[in-house]
């Protein structure tokens, strides 16, 4: 539940994958992902090689957070405590 953020792809739980494509208000993806990193978190930003998707979906690019088996929970914790920094950034 982060205010201004939108996740695309399906809304159910059981049809998502640990990948997680999003967008944050008005920061550009890039943005995000440079912010994040000085942060030290890792995120990807860009159109992922799926433009046609991109133009479906009205956007030119979104950051993407990618989860694994080794991730833990203090991992999702920072990455919200970096996405509020941009937030604040640009709010």
């Amino acid at each position: 539940a982060i205010p201004g953020i939108t996740i695309f792809g399906p809304d159910s739980l059981d049809e998502r994958s640990a990948v997680i494509s999003f967008t944050l208000g008005d920061a550009h993806p890039h943005d995000i992902s440079t912010i994040l990193d000085a942060e030290g978190i890792a995120v990807r930003a860009g159109h992922h090689c799926a433009q046609l998707v991109m133009k479906h979906f009205g956007v030119s690019a979104t950051a993407r957070a990618s989860f694994y088996f080794y991730n833990t929970k203090e991992d999702v914790d920072r990455l919200v405590e970096g996405l509020d920094l941009v937030s604040s950034i640009f709010a």
